[in-house]
């Protein structure tokens, strides 16, 4: 349960131990609407808007980003506690470009759920396709939709090349490979998707950031059945796709500071 868990952070104190509420995660992080769930008490709200606060400003702080770019523009909408589905801990709508993490059973993947978030909204921007479609700019890459020519567009198609693509470009990565292998002894098309494939290659770089850990922003990359079995880049893979996703997200940041 929420309220009895603790989660042990390390990392930079941004609340000094204030309490926070949804109301600053909103305005902080730039974010469009929140919903909370009827059923969430007081001191679940309280416990967890400051697990969330803590959670997406070590994302900006790895990123590099200002923190209120997490919003993509006020278009990413939270709910907490409120429009899961059922034996998910956390899931991105694309219809409603909302962010939902269930109440007990939330942590651990808010850095997988941005991910999908802001590759759903980066896509129109980085490629020809519909802006009103549920299209992702990871599957628009693979399916060689036409990109959009600009410096920070061939950046992410850098992000997308490193993560998926072996060093001379000709082939699949290995966990590329791997994640084929897992669907095959699964019965499955989940990890193999490009989607998929790119929110593990996110989050396992956030939590392999040395300087923080957060088991409520991102765990078990390092350490669970899923790793134990390739499901995840492994370490040095890792800090090739960080790299590429400090060339991409350091400039938009600036770019961002500047407008």
């Amino acid at each position: 349960m929420l309220k009895s868990r603790n989660y042990h952070r390390t990392g930079p104190d941004y609340r000094f131990d204030e309490q926070v509420t949804f109301v600053d995660i909103k305005q902080v992080f730039g974010l469009g609407h929140i919903r909370l769930g009827k059923w969430v008490e007081n001191e679940e709200r309280d416990k967890a808007a400051n697990l969330i606060f803590d959670s997406l400003a070590d994302l900006a702080f790895i990123l590099k980003l200002p923190p209120k770019a997490l919003g993509l523009r006020e278009t990413l909408n939270l709910a907490f506690g409120s429009g899961g589905q059922k034996g998910v801990q956390a899931h991105y709508a694309p219809d409603r470009r909302e962010l939902a993490l269930a109440k007990n059973a939330g942590a651990g993947a808010l850095a997988h759920e941005f991910w999908h978030a802001f590759d759903h909204y980066i896509a129109p921007k980085s490629f020809y396709t519909s802006p009103r479609g549920t299209s992702f700019a990871s599957h628009s890459w693979i399916a060689d939709v036409k990109p959009k020519i600009h410096p920070l567009n061939q950046r992410l198609e850098r992000i997308f090349a490193v993560s998926l693509l072996t060093e001379d470009g000709e082939d699949g990565h290995d966990y590329v490979s791997r994640a084929i292998a897992l669907d095959k002894q699964h019965g499955t098309q989940y990890f193999s998707k490009p989607t998929e494939l790119m929110a593990r290659a996110f989050e396992s770089c956030i939590e392999s950031y040395a300087d923080i850990t957060n088991p409520y922003l991102v765990d078990e990359t390092l350490k669970s059945p899923l790793f134990d079995a390739g499901g995840y880049p492994e370490l040095a893979h890792r800090e090739q796709i960080y790299s590429a996703l400090l060339a991409y997200f350091e400039p938009l940041g600036v770019a961002l500071g500047k407008e």
